[in-house]
């Protein structure tokens, strides 16, 4: 809790100015830059047959199920440095052990993190039938069978 008083100085002013407003900020032009993004995929993919799956080549197998996880996680893993290095240098000002700290933590927690979103992502495709394969009991019947 941020209060004031002889044993606690007056913290909240200078780290909401300091802190949580570039944050906010760099959030909000974040956020708007990725649904602006966003906007034009499904804009651009909604005029093709087949929609968004279709208009990105229909890759399907390992190899491009591989390249997705590989993509989405490498792609986060520089978004991340990003925010942090654009934390270090405009807000905090904290001694060099913070950027080596935060390249070397983050690539730890991806390494480590990766064995699950791979497999979430793959059950996920695998149920909703985006591999090639409709999800289980959805078939249609074997023609001649009483359904």
């Amino acid at each position: 809790m941020l209060t004031s008083g002889p044993h606690y100085p007056a913290l909240a002013p200078p780290v909401i100015r300091h802190s949580l407003i570039p944050m906010v900020v760099f959030y909000l032009i974040l956020m708007t830059a990725l649904g602006l993004g966003l906007a034009g995929l499904r804009r651009g993919a909604a005029g093709r047959p087949g929609g968004p799956a279709a208009a990105a080549g229909a890759r399907r197998g390992w190899a491009a199920f591989a390249r997705q996880v590989l993509g989405t996680a490498i792609g986060g893993y520089l978004l991340l440095l990003a925010v942090t290095a654009a934390y270090y240098f405009l807000v905090a000002r904290v001694g060099g052990g913070f950027l080596s700290s935060a390249v070397t933590g983050t690539a730890l927690l991806i390494g480590l993190t990766m064995p699950v979103f791979a497999a979430l992502a793959w059950v996920s495709a695998r149920a909703s039938g985006r591999p090639g394969r409709p999800p289980s009991g959805s078939e249609p019947p074997a023609p001649g069978a009483a359904g």
